[in-house]
């Protein structure tokens, strides 16, 4: 795991989806990597930089200079940019008939990267991200990875940046449907991302108050959403918040996709106007879908997150100096640990359905509307 050899210089890249705290690790790395007297560099857009610099009219690497990365510790996105596309070890190229095959270019990365004399690499992403973290590390190239993702899924970490932001923003906008939602006597369904973890609907739905709250960790059957919408209506009160992870799914069911293409991660969707056509259809009350989607990627991180994102940055350039090699930076409060890339790849961190989060939510009457839960509110 660990190596002891002299750096001078250093790169960083940005991949998969954007999320708050991405500017701020970029800061965190710069400035403590020029601490060491390193020059660091940053890759455009993901690995786009060094696969394609012909893109970029300054170059698909930057040099991260004190000016360059001043103030942006609190924008959201990153300024690098991102891809959540083209995967390297699966890139996409058309072929003269028209047909397409997909290629490993992985070693383009390397060798471009030591032909500028790069040192080693700080890798932020999520889980594609990780993968291509392992395969460049086992090639030889000196990787960091720092785990990003709002969705909170990433194994081995206490927590990620961009998960708070995400969770605030989601509250904030469950607090301002229960105002419109109890003036016209609806149900309002309100579908956040995830994927196959439901940490950001928990979370925002217990802190904004919601009635049901659907994650793929407890599969739902819609009649409970259904008594618990009418429960509500007998006790006078003629609203209802109901709070989907898209990744949700029926007892017995799976999943909504609606794309699945090769070479790409499935994309979720859909399951916020499912929920909401089955409610319309079982309890014949006015149901109204609002998808956050992208809106919990953008805005300013907040101070925890920016706080989480420096720290990972910082993090990871001393597990350079340190001599670490092949290493995922992970939380584990109130300090850092430095684990193994391979041990954190292909597990995904589920909210566990014992947590006591979910019992917080049981004890307040929420719903989860699994079999057998017959809890009011």
């Amino acid at each position: 795991m660990a190596t002891k050899k002299a750096i001078k210089r250093i790169a960083i890249s940005t991949g998969g989806g954007d999320a708050p705290g991405l500017n701020a690790v970029i800061r965190a790395v710069a400035l403590s990597g020029l601490k060491r007297g390193w020059e660091v560099y940053g890759i455009r857009d993901g690995f786009h930089g060094v696969l394609l610099p012909e893109q970029y009219e300054e170059g698909g690497i930057l040099k991260l200079t004190r000016e360059r990365v001043r103030g942006i510790t609190h924008l959201g996105g990153t300024m690098l940019g991102t891809s959540n596309r083209n995967n390297p070890m699966r890139y996409p190229i058309e072929l003269p008939d028209g047909s397409i095959e997909e290629v490993d270019r992985t070693d383009e990365i390397v060798r471009a990267l030591r032909l500028h004399h790069i040192d080693a690499l700080i890798s932020v992403g999520g889980d594609g991200s990780l993968a291509i973290s392992d395969v460049l590390s086992k090639k030889g190239l000196r990787v960091i990875h720092v785990p990003k993702t709002i969705d909170n899924d990433l194994d081995k970490t206490d927590a990620t940046f961009g998960f708070d932001t995400a969770v605030g923003f989601a509250t904030e906008s469950i607090d301002r449907l229960h105002s419109t939602a109890a003036s016209h006597g609806r149900v309002m369904v309100v579908e956040v991302m995830g994927r196959y973890a439901g940490w950001i609907a928990l979370h925002a739905g217990v802190a904004g108050s919601a009635d049901a709250i659907l994650i793929p960790e407890i599969p739902y059957d819609i009649r409970k959403v259904a008594r618990k919408i009418k429960d509500r209506d007998q006790m006078g009160r003629h609203y209802t918040i109901v709070v989907v992870a898209e990744g949700a799914k029926p007892t017995g069911g799976s999943a909504m996709v609606v794309e699945h293409k090769k070479g790409k991660d499935e994309r979720l969707g859909g399951i916020g106007e499912q929920v909401a056509k089955e409610i319309r259809t079982t309890t014949e009350k006015e149901t109204r879908v609002v998808v956050l989607g992208h809106l919990l990627r953008g805005g300013s991180p907040t101070s925890l997150d920016r706080l989480r994102a420096l720290r990972f940055g910082a993090a990871a350039v001393r597990a350079l100096d340190k001599g670490y090699d092949g290493v995922m930076v992970a939380l584990a409060y109130p300090t850092v640990k430095y684990v193994p890339i391979t041990d954190a790849m292909g597990q995904m961190k589920h909210v566990p359905v014992d947590s006591d989060t979910i019992m917080t939510a049981r004890d307040m009457g929420i719903t989860f509307a699994e079999a057998g839960d017959t809890e009011k509110k």
